[in-house]
Order: C-alpha cells, then sequence, then structure tokens
C-alpha cells in the first residue's frame, strides 16, 4: 500500500467553511431563451468571511486542476457526489454547495478547501475495501468543514490566509503530481511554524470532526465503527513506513487516545439511516483499481480477490478488463447479466454504453443510453455519454443533450468541452468558443479563456449573434475577476 503522501496536508486542506458557492446568471450558451447559470468566484453572500472564502477556495480549485492530473470518470464521479451528498444533510452545513475533484493518483487522500471543495484520490478507494470507510474520510471532513475549523485558524492569523492556501497547493501539486517526499518537503518547509502554532488547536477540532463525522454516518445508514478501523488501517500503515514519520501526525495525530475516545463514542452512537447500497461501492473500488493499475489490469482483480470483494463485483470488474481487451461483446453480456440481477443500479447500464462506445458501437450506445434514460431521466453519466456518441452521429441533437447537461453541471470542465465541441460541429461558431472558453477558466487556463472570449467575440459579430455577443461580454467581466483571484496562487 502507497505512503501517506498527500494525507499530511489534512488539517490545513480539510478545515473551511460552511459558505455556499454562490452561482451568477451568466447568460445562455443557446441562442434560445433558456438561461444557463455558469459557475462564479463572486459572493452574494452578507458573511465577509465566507464570501472571501468560496472566491479563494474555487481559484484554488481552478489552479489545482491546472497542474494536477483529474480521474475524469463520470460514473465515479457522479457516485462521489452522491455520497457526499449523503453525508451533508447530517453535518451541520446548512445547505453547503460542494463541488468534487477526483484525483487520478493511487497514494491515500482526501481533502477540502474553503468554498466547499472536496478532493478525493483513487488511492482511498484501494486503500478501503467498504464503503463505510470512505464514507467515514468523507464525513470527517465535513464535520471540519461545519465547524470552520479553517476560518477558526485563521482568525488567529489572518494575515496568513493567502500565502498559507498557496503553499498548500503548491505541496498538493507536487505530492499528486508523483513527487511524493517532495511535496511534504514544500509543506513542512514554510507552513511549519503555522502547523506548530495550530497544533495545540487541531486536536480539539479532530474531536469535534470525529463528533459531528459519527453521528453524519449513523445518520445516513453507515456502521460508525468503520472510523475507528480506518483509524487503525492508517495507524498499521504509517508504522510501516519508519524513519520520520508523515506530517499526517503533525496535523492529524492518530493516537491511541484519539482512537480509544472516538471508540467510546462509537459504542454510543446507534444507526437511524438505511443502509446504503454496499455493492455500488465495490463496482466503483473496481473502476479505481482498475484506472491505478492501468498497465496491468490483473493486478486489480488480484486486489479485489484478496479482500473478498463479492463475486458480482469481481464479474464487474472482468467485464471492464475485457472490453479493454477489445472483448466488447463478452463485457456486454456480462453487464447485461448483472443490470438484470440489479435493476436499480443505474451504474450498470450507463456502463454498458461506456462499453459500447469505447468498443466502436456508437448506435448501439445511443440506443442504450436513450433507453436508461427513459427508465432512470437524468442521470448525468449517461447524459454525458449520450452526448459524446451523438457528436458522431447527430451533432445538433449532441448539442442539446450537452446544453442541458452543463446547465446541470456547471463545474464540469468535461462536459463543457464535448459542448464545445457539439456547438462547433453543429454551426453555432460562436457558442463553441464561448463553451470552450469555460472549460478552460474550469481548468485554470485563464489568460487562454479570455483569447477564447475574444475569439468568440468576433465571430459572434461576423454572424450578426447579438446575444451570443451580449453573453461573452458579461463573462468577460467574470474571467477577469477569475484571474485576479487566481494570481493570488501564483
Amino acid at each position: 500500500m502507497p505512503a501517506l503522501a498527500l494525507a499530511s496536508t489534512l488539517a490545513l486542506s480539510l478545515n473551511a467553511t460552511t459558505a455556499q458557492a454562490q452561482y451568477l446568471d451568466q447568460g445562455t450558451l443557446l441562442d434560445q431563451p433558456r438561461e444557463l447559470n455558469l459557475p462564479s468566484l463572486m459572493s452574494t453572500g452578507s458573511n465577509a468571511i465566507s464570501g472571501e472564502e468560496t472566491r479563494l477556495g474555487r481559484a484554488w480549485l481552478r489552479q489545482f486542476r491546472a497542474h494536477v492530473p483529474e480521474w475524469r470518470d463520470p460514473l465515479a464521479q457522479h457516485y462521489v457526489e452522491t455520497l457526499v451528498g449523503r453525508l451533508v444533510p447530517y453535518s451541520d452545513l446548512g445547505g453547503i454547495n460542494t463541488t468534487i475533484t477526483l484525483v487520478d493518483n493511487k497514494t491515500l487522500n482526501a481533502f477540502a478547501v474553503p468554498g466547499g471543495v472536496v478532493g478525493v484520490n483513487t488511492g482511498l478507494f484501494a486503500f478501503a475495501d467498504q464503503e463505510a470507510e470512505v464514507a467515514s474520510v468523507l464525513a470527517h471532513e465535513l464535520g471540519h468543514l461545519s465547524q470552520r475549523h479553517y476560518a477558526r485558524s485563521k482568525a488567529r492569523a489572518e494575515q496568513t490566509q493567502v500565502p498559507a492556501m498557496a503553499t498548500m497547493l503548491a505541496g498538493l501539486i507536487l505530492a499528486a503530481s508523483g513527487a511524493g517526499d517532495a511535496g511534504i518537503a514544500a509543506l513542512a518547509g514554510s507552513q511549519a511554524a503555522m502547523i506548530q502554532d495550530q497544533l495545540r488547536y487541531s486536536r480539539r477540532y479532530e474531536e469535534e470532526a470525529d463528533r459531528i463525522g459519527l453521528q453524519a454516518m449513523a445518520s445516513a445508514g453507515y456502521e460508525p465503527q468503520a472510523m475507528v478501523d480506518m483509524f487503525r488501517s492508517m495507524q498499521r500503515l504509517m508504522s510501516l513506513q519508519g524513519g520520520t514519520p508523515p506530517e499526517f501526525l503533525l496535523t492529524h495525530p492518530i493516537t491511541e487516545s484519539r482512537i480509544s475516545d472516538t471508540q467510546a463514542r462509537v459504542n454510543q452512537t446507534r444507526v437511524t439511516g438505511s443502509a446504503p447500497d454496499e455493492l455500488q461501492y465495490q463496482f466503483i473500488r473496481a473502476r479505481a483499481l482498475l484506472a491505478i493499475h492501468e498497465r496491468a489490469p490483473g493486478q486489480a482483480m488480484t486486489v479485489m480477490r484478496q479482500d473478498q470483494a463479492p463475486a458480482d463485483a469481481q464479474r464487474y470488474l472482468q467485464a471492464l478488463i475485457d472490453a479493454r481487451a477489445g472483448q466488447t461483446g463478452s463485457a456486454l453480456n456480462t453487464l447485461d447479466g448483472l443490470a438484470r440481477a440489479h435493476p436499480d443500479t443505474a451504474l450498470l447500464p450507463a456502463s454498458a454504453v461506456q462499453v459500447a462506445l469505447e468498443g466502436g458501437r456508437v448506435d448501439e450506445a445511443i440506443e442504450r443510453a436513450r433507453r436508461q434514460l427513459r427508465l432512470m431521466p437524468g442521470y448525468p453519466p449517461t447524459s454525458q455519454l449520450l452526448g459524446e456518441a451523438l457528436l458522431q452521429r447527430d451533432p445538433d441533437a449532441a448539442y442539446r443533450e450537452l446544453h442541458e447537461l452543463a446547465q446541470r453541471r456547471p463545474e464540469d470542465p468535461t462536459v463543457f468541452g464535448l459542448l464545445a465541441e457539439a456547438a462547433g460541429r453543429s454551426g453555432r461558431e460562436a457558442w463553441g468558443h464561448l463553451a470552450r472558453a469555460e472549460q478552460l477558466q474550469l481548468t485554470g487556463e485563464i489568460d487562454r479563456a479570455i483569447r477564447q472570449l475574444e475569439v468568440a467575440e468576433a465571430m459572434a459579430e461576423r454572424e450578426g449573434d447579438l446575444n451570443a455577443r451580449s453573453s461573452i461580454q458579461r463573462r468577460r467581466d467574470a474571467f477577469l475577476d477569475y484571474r485576479r483571484t487566481m494570481e493570488k496562487f501564483r
């Protein structure tokens, strides 16, 4: 199991605010009256600290995306969003609008920053063989958010917020990009004094986050004992590293005392929510393991078997392995069998759509996607896959499908990338350049995004599209604000 290279950043990167991300109406990407609410770093809230944290957090995310490889899996993305959404109502967060980013990195980590940004590494799924263990990590971090630990720590050193977040960003980028110890060193260097100053507060914060996290887990239907089990597993992992302990021990001390206190709380906590679908987690874990062992997929199956994963989860993984080996028909037969056995699991027919599309069966992928969406309307991964498939058959229909999806997912750069392609292929040149600009700003390439807006405006003038020109001009002001905020972390 890989070392906890990124877990060392948790106390700073996971302490955030209850502020809800605000979206301002910035115009439409359709030459129709419908409006598309696009992401903004501006806050309309009256709480000055929350507004600033929202601005900084969303700018932080864009810079992070610009440098760190993402795990772009729409099925896993939707799963984590749903899991976090299941925990949020019981975490004393009061309507926070979270944004999830998945990191393509095999080290164990999850993090959150101001503005409700939550990040999860593929390595967390490899480490945790039960959904409740992943839920325990996320519930704990949502506890930090609900208690506004980041803001409370910031109050002791008001002038250090941006430098601390900038250094945290640099360390996470180094570690997530494979630098490992270099990332920890970056954090340990310029943040050492700040960490030591806050250590005496962090133990109390950990207790608060543990308490809230345990209650959230139980209310959401998860067995809270999983938090203690996860602590024990992390403790064993750290003991195997030898030498200097990871910085995780400075920021999230896992001691016998803390484990004992958590166990005592667990013994007094009763599960009240309905039990989650554990098998769905096992399907997602299979996808994560395959992403980690992309070059040797057999190793993913070895891990699943060693952990005694359910037989259907192993069948699902084998279908994905078969699909990658070009055995599309066999993979689809297996997925269809699983879908019949688990008719309420939307992930299974969506996986079949993806396998058909990647196997070159475009028409079949379209038919499968449309059939699923008739039975399960609005399932985002299938809507995205349908839009991608329609690009090869009917760009105008693809544009309509992807535009509707972008309305619901204004922070998803992949959707805007597909929308830009669909707009271009369907003759909506100005709107295509605007969608591409949105994709670029969401991934931190703000200067390129602004230049793309200039191209979009010139195209709108050439086409005489006043609606597009008006929308582009409104977005320019927002983009310039993005750039000013993002420059604080450079």
